[in-house]
């Protein structure tokens, strides 16, 4: 697939459409707030890896529901002072996997927290250990129409709750500096990165990847990869609900998170990428908040982005950050 999106000047300046609901803030404020009614509980006990140049802790804290979620901690050996922390969250359908998996921050000098993604984990990588115990309403196999009925029964719901919380988790850590603490992630995780961006205040930057999770009525109805065409065929079957989806998702927009985006980011978009689109990338690199924000575009790749290549950006770029 050669370009299929808008031109890059109109990306631009593109501007999503996506509605946001007046009580939007209200409705993260509450949530968060019945999250912190159940204690962190955030335990981090010692695993043997084998690894010599790192540290490792099987992490487990309390997300949405006070639900058990897991994650790793990385630091470098001998660390004994507190580090500049990487909070990353994982692609659609992976999970934390293995320890050995995860050693570009460690071998920065930096504190890695890598959080698992409740319920899934079983899509590639070395799968995960968070299960997602609460129901919900008929949905199309996948995550994207899980509890779509309604703001408060949908699945991104307890995701986004999980991955704030996964950050105080890693700041109670006596080896990582709360000050100087960046979330990461690509694809889903790169939308789960801007929804933190949106409801962590005090970060210290942002370096989100190909984003999923933004810009739903454009991304819905412009690809028929998954998993956004997990809605269009949810909607297929559910006849005329599409106002009524498409109000739920508004509460998950990364659009509406990146409007209240308070630190730098670095973005990265890819102008075949099928699976996230441009323009929906561009729609919250537009919006986010901060005035000190950058995109890297690769011109010819589709969701594989920058790879490599944009992890050796985002290198360079969190010197003098954190």
């Amino acid at each position: 697939m050669a370009l299929f999106d808008l031109p890059l000047d109109e990306l631009r300046a593109y501007r999503s459409a996506s509605t946001e609901p007046e009580d939007f803030d209200a409705f993260w404020s509450k949530t968060l707030q019945e999250a912190r009614e159940h204690d962190l509980d955030a335990r981090f006990e010692p695993v043997d890896t084998g690894l010599s140049t790192v540290r490792v802790f099987d992490v487990t804290f309390a997300g949405f529901g006070g639900h058990p979620v897991k994650g790793w901690l990385t630091v470098p050996a001998g660390a004994d002072e507190p580090l500049p922390l990487v909070v990353e969250f994982i692609g659609y359908g992976g999970g934390r996997g293995l320890p050995h998996e995860h050693l570009l921050w460690a071998s920065t000098g930096r504190a890695h927290f890598v959080m698992d993604t409740r319920g899934q984990g079983s899509a590639w990588g070395g799968g995960g250990g968070t299960a997602d115990p609460v129901g919900g309403a008929p949905a199309y196999p996948g995550f994207m129409t899980r509890g779509i009925d309604a703001p408060e029964h949908y699945y991104y719901r307890r995701v986004y709750t999980d991955a704030v919380r996964a950050v105080e988790a890693a700041r109670s850590h006596p080896l990582t500096d709360a000050a100087r603490t960046v979330a990461v992630g690509a694809s889903q995780g790169g939308g789960i990165t801007i929804a933190v961006g949106g409801l962590v205040p005090d970060l210290a930057g942002v370096a989100p990847d190909v984003p999923f999770l933004c810009d739903y009525p454009r991304a819905a109805t412009l690809t028929d990869r998954h998993p956004y065409r997990e809605i269009g065929l949810y909607l297929k079957t559910h006849r005329g609900r599409t106002e009524e989806a498409l109000r739920t998702l508004s509460y998950f927009d990364g659009v509406h998170f990146a409007a209240r985006g308070r630190s730098p980011a670095l973005f990265s978009a890819a102008l075949e990428d099928q699976t996230c689109p441009p323009s929906t990338v561009f729609a919250a690199f537009n919006a986010w908040g901060h005035e000190d924000k950058a995109i890297e575009v690769y011109d010819f790749n589709d969701h594989e982005g920058g790879g490599p290549y944009q992890e050796a950006v985002k290198v360079r770029w969190m010197r003098g950050r954190v």
